[in-house]
């Protein structure tokens, strides 16, 4: 659980919460130059990211929080992003962030959809929609 905090609190991402029972995929920012740098690498790869604008005070972000980490451990070819609109201000305001929760999904740098609200399920047929196929050999 300590890996899990700390990965929240520091900013480290997956990478440090690989050590939990349980590791969150979603990577959490709070800087927007680590942001700026994590969105900019992103522009080159032909992969969605699910950005999760929330913040701390928001109970429908609350409750979406355990469903988005299941749905990171679930569609491990998805980068899930997650930026509390209090602590980056500037980042919500870049997106056209009003409302919280909002799931942005980003394609090489451009948005292809947006989720305004607690809707998993709306959420999860937007994954499926604009996420990249596996490919299998023939």
């Amino acid at each position: 659980m300590g890996s899990v905090l700390s990965s929240f609190f520091g900013g480290e991402g997956a990478a440090a919460a690989a050590e939990s029972s349980e590791p969150s995929r979603v990577t959490t920012f709070h800087s927007s130059d680590r942001w700026q740098l994590h969105f900019n690498s992103s522009k080159q790869l032909n992969k969605l990211m699910v950005v999760d604008f929330a913040a701390s005070w928001c109970g429908p972000c609350k409750l979406m929080e355990p469903l988005v980490k299941d749905m990171s451990g679930k569609y491990t070819d998805v980068d899930f992003v997650k930026i509390d609109v209090d602590e980056l201000p500037d980042v919500a305001q870049e997106h056209r962030v009003q409302a919280m929760p909002t799931f942005l999904l980003l394609k090489q740098g451009k948005e292809v959809d947006r989720i305004v609200g607690a809707k998993k399920d709306e959420l999860e047929k937007k994954i499926l929609k604009h996420r990249e196929a596996p490919k299998f050999a023939a």
